[in-house]
């Protein structure tokens, strides 16, 4: 009877301490869910609304291996997802991708690789050294919530474009005569249907906490919890992979099975000229700006119990960069919109990204480069929907301006950076703002123009 109970017993203690042994491994705890799992799901498509459009640009103009970067941002969603602990998105970099696509000639595949490169090495020096840290601390955080407004703002201007008008990624313009109709499956019937349907269900974003209130409004927030936890982000995009096959069933056909063959890149010293100058001297200001300060200073906002400093993501994109780049996948970043639009629809931990991750090896590995024919098909209206909201998330993180002066310096810094379309030089405007506004506090400041004050006085 002995041995029996004994028998009976083992399977369950073998299962403890299995269970032991896993939450014992490292970055376990980054990976545990912090909310449903519904809700991670819906978190992990957050930002798909950047990566779809510029990935889809690059594999057809510039001929990037959609298979070889499906797989390597797959990897990097994974690991930063179990480094950080937080949806840490991983996002094309725009200025290199905006320049490849619409300048003439369009940059190469080496030369893309190029200009990925040398941004990667340059946010890793900072990272190493404890530059980025140094520029963090003391970068005026008003200044940042301007560069973070522009942002956001420039996304939901785009996500309108998208919504719209119909869009050729191929020149990265939008076709103002050429608005989009109406009904259709890729209408903008369809895209405010989508727009509607995330707003009833995720409201303005806000996290539904217990009360001990009336019951009426224990009932409100039971019903309004409900809602918030159907992944409202993936039903929407899932929609569109659907559409993708109804609008055109003839991908089916076109689909073929298996990865790309994956190979290391020849870079010639031409690649790598042209790459640095046209590709990564506009990126890095961007990178350090978006892909870092911004990063950490949203992350902390949204985030308050899980640290994220600035040399770890600084390292992190350019260890990332440094190895995939010379495969041949797209440079990629860590950029505030991604990270507000994954907390936007439900991503509270590394799971969110890491879900998204498997799901892109999964493409990678089974359909490879062919799925750029269903990226193809997909309603642009929808990927406008998902960005809309990413960068209404991003923009009102500028909302804790309280004084007028922060208001002031965020305003201006946002204003410049949208006219200019750079965030380097608003950035620029924004730091040279704020020290002249410290400078009138100063008491050499005020004694000096005491001192002129009574001069005048002494000699009407």
């Amino acid at each position: 009877m002995a041995e029996q109970t004994s028998d009976q017993t083992t399977p369950l203690l073998r299962r403890n301490l299995w269970r032991s042994r896993l939450s014992a491994l490292p970055f376990t705890g980054s990976l545990r869910l912090k909310t449903s799992l519904l809700s991670e799901l819906g978190g992990s498509v957050g930002d798909l609304g950047t990566y779809i459009p510029i990935v889809l640009a690059l594999t057809l103009v510039s001929n990037l291996d959609l298979s070889t970067t499906l797989i390597f941002t797959a990897f990097y969603n994974i690991i930063t997802g179990a480094i950080f602990g937080i949806p840490m998105p991983v996002q094309p970099m725009k200025s290199i991708a905006a320049v490849a696509v619409s300048e003439i000639p369009h940059l190469t595949v080496p030369q893309i690789a190029a200009a990925g490169i040398c941004t990667a090495g340059t946010l890793l020096f900072l990272g190493v050294t404890g530059l980025m840290s140094f520029f963090y601390r003391f970068i005026p955080l008003p200044v940042v919530r301007g560069v973070q407004l522009s942002q956001g703002l420039a996304f939901a201007f785009s996500a309108i474009k998208y919504i719209r008008y119909n869009q050729d990624f191929t020149s990265t313009k939008a076709s103002a005569t050429s608005p989009r109709s109406w009904l259709g499956l890729d209408g903008v019937i369809l895209a405010l249907t989508c727009v509607s349907f995330l707003i009833l269900v995720t409201g303005s974003g806000e996290v539904v906490e217990d009360d001990e209130d009336e019951d009426e409004d224990r009932n409100v927030r039971r019903r309004l919890r409900t809602l918030s936890s159907i992944p409202a982000a993936l039903i929407v995009f899932l929609l569109g992979l659907i559409l993708c096959f109804v609008r055109d069933p003839s991908i089916i056909h076109d689909i073929k099975f298996g990865p790309s063959k994956i190979h290391i890149l020849k870079i010639t010293w031409e690649d790598w000229k042209t790459g640095f100058l046209r590709g990564a001297i506009p990126q890095i200001p961007l990178s350090v700006l978006n892909s870092v300060i911004a990063v950490c200073k949203l992350s902390a906002d949204l985030f308050p119990e899980k640290e994220v400093s600035a040399t770890r993501v600084s390292v992190s994109v350019g260890l990332m960069n440094l190895v995939g780049s010379w495969f041949g996948a797209m440079p990629c970043c860590h950029g505030a919109g991604g990270l507000a639009g994954q907390y936007r629809f439900g991503g509270r931990s590394g799971a969110s990204v890491a879900f998204l991750g498997l799901g892109k090896l999964v493409l990678g590995l089974v359909f490879g480069s062919s799925f750029v024919r269903i990226l193809n098909q997909f309603p642009i209206g929808i990927l406008g929907v998902l960005l809309l909201f990413a960068g209404i998330e991003l923009a009102m993180a500028s909302r804790d301006m309280n004084s007028k002066e922060e208001s002031f310096v965020m305003l201006v810094c946002a204003a410049v950076s949208l006219t200019g379309s750079s965030a380097a030089l608003g950035f620029g405007c924004g730091i040279v703002l704020f020290l002249l506004l410290k400078l009138r506090e100063l008491d050499c400041f005020d004694s000096c123009f005491g001192r002129s004050n009574d001069e005048t006085s002494l000699n009407p």
